[in-house]
C-alpha cells in the first residue's frame, strides 16, 4: 500500500488543528494595547501547542519520507497520534485560558505524554512491518524521544505542586526537538 494516502491525510489533519488552536485565541473587546495582557497566557500556550504541533508535523514528514510501505496497521497507529494530537486544541485552550493552573497544567502534560507514547508506538509499528526494516537503523537508540518521555512523568506530577516548572519542562521538551530529527535524512538521503 502507497504510503501518499497516509501524509496527505495526515498533513489536513494537522492543519486542521493548527486552525482549531488559532481560532481559540479570541479577538479582545478593548481597544487599548493594555488590553493584550489578558491575551498573555492563552498567547503563550498557543505558541508553545502551535511549535509542538510543528515538531511533530516535521518529524512526521521526515519519518515517512523513508518509509516504503505502510499497512493496515500501521494507518491505525498514525490514526492514534492524530487522535492525540487532534487534542492539543483543547487541552491548550484550558491551560491559557486558566493561566497555567494545576489541573490544566497536569492535563496538557498528560496530553502531551499521549502525543510522545503515540509516535513511538507508531515508530515502532512502522519498524517492525515488512518492508520498512532500515528504518530501525536510521532511528537509533532514539535519545530525544526518551528524554521527551522521562520529562513529560516528571512534568506532569510536579504540576500539583509548580504548574510553572511543569511548563518549563515542557518547553524544554519543545526546544530539544526545535532542530529536526534528521536521523532519517542522514541514513537516506
Amino acid at each position: 500500500m502507497g504510503k501518499g494516502r497516509l501524509e496527505a491525510f495526515s498533513d489536513g489533519v494537522i492543519a486542521i488543528i493548527i486552525t482549531i488552536m488559532v481560532l481559540e485565541l479570541k479577538v479582545l473587546h478593548g481597544a487599548e494595547l493594555a488590553d493584550l495582557k489578558e491575551l498573555g497566557p492563552v498567547f503563550l500556550c498557543y505558541v508553545l501547542s502551535f511549535i509542538y504541533v510543528g515538531i511533530y508535523w516535521n518529524n512526521h514528514h521526515h519519518f515517512f519520507h523513508v518509509v516504503k510501505k505502510v499497512n493496515g496497521s500501521i494507518l491505525w497507529a498514525n490514526m492514534f497520534l492524530l487522535f492525540c494530537l487532534s487534542l492539543l486544541p483543547f487541552s491548550t485552550s484550558w491551560m491559557g485560558e486558566n493561566h497555567f493552573a494545576t489541573w490544566p497544567v497536569v492535563i496538557y502534560g498528560v496530553n502531551l505524554f499521549f502525543c510522545a507514547i503515540a509516535y513511538t508506538i507508531m515508530s515502532l509499528v512502522v519498524v517492525r512491518s515488512s518492508g520498512n526494516e532500515d528504518v530501525a537503523k536510521a532511528m537509533g537508540s532514539d535519545t530525544k524521544g526518551k528524554l521527551s518521555l522521562v520529562s513529560y512523568v516528571i512534568a506532569i506530577p510536579l504540576a500539583f505542586y509548580y504548574p510553572l516548572a511543569s511548563g518549563a519542562l515542557f518547553v524544554f521538551v519543545a526546544l530539544v526537538w526545535f532542530i529536526p530529527d534528521r536521523r532519517m535524512e542522514k541514513m537516506f538521503g
